[in-house]
């Protein structure tokens, strides 16, 4: 709910054209906001003085002056981004001998917690469906650890989360009931 509030307020400050945070923003005649370089270029660009948004047609081109409360605004904004921008991939972009996020593009930020039934390392902003959504929340989640594809039993297609203290090898619940049934298993979250 938060991320929906945080895209609807950045919107706000998003120049149509340069689809950045304005710059100098303007208003044209109609009421539609433009950072004031967008604006007089695209005009400059065409042979009527058009709304791009509208398309309403100004007579006569508007002497454009900067609305200094919604510049001050959107330069706060932009600044706020910017913060918590730097702050969040600080404080979790994974560092060497860590165990990385397998969904993050890009920056790859580092994992809280690795799921044993998806076989996958998430960071804290995709763990959340794990935490929230009911049929996730049943899945078994580790700290984080490294090569998941491993950890999937290759003769039951099925994850290893048991592990069986007499071979001293990770099994899954199938082999623990066909191959390994009279063996002392524990689970393996305890393992690793």
């Amino acid at each position: 709910m938060a991320a929906a509030n945080y895209l609807r307020a950045e919107d706000q400050f998003l120049c149509s054209i340069c689809l950045d945070v304005f710059t100098d923003p303007v208003t044209t005649p109609c009421g539609h906001n433009f950072c004031k370089n967008c604006i007089t270029e695209h005009w400059n660009t065409t042979d009527q003085c058009l709304c791009p948004i509208c398309k309403e047609a100004f007579t006569k081109r508007s002497v454009l002056t900067v609305n200094t409360l919604f510049s001050e605004m959107a330069a706060q904004f932009k600044s706020a981004q910017q913060e918590a921008s730097s702050n969040s991939s600080e404080q979790q972009e994974s560092k060497s001998g860590e165990v990385p996020c397998d969904v993050c593009t890009g920056t790859k930020l580092k994992a809280l917690k690795s799921c044993l039934v998806c076989l996958v390392s998430y960071c804290e902003t995709h763990l959340e469906p794990h935490l929230t959504v009911s049929g996730l929340k049943r899945h078994q989640l580790v700290e984080p650890v490294e090569n998941l594809e491993g950890r999937m039993c290759t003769k039951h297609d099925k994850p290893l989360e048991l592990f069986c203290k007499t071979d001293q090898t990770c099994v899954c619940m199938l082999c623990s009931v066909l191959d390994h049934k009279t063996h002392e298993c524990c689970s393996s979250e305890r393992r690793i």
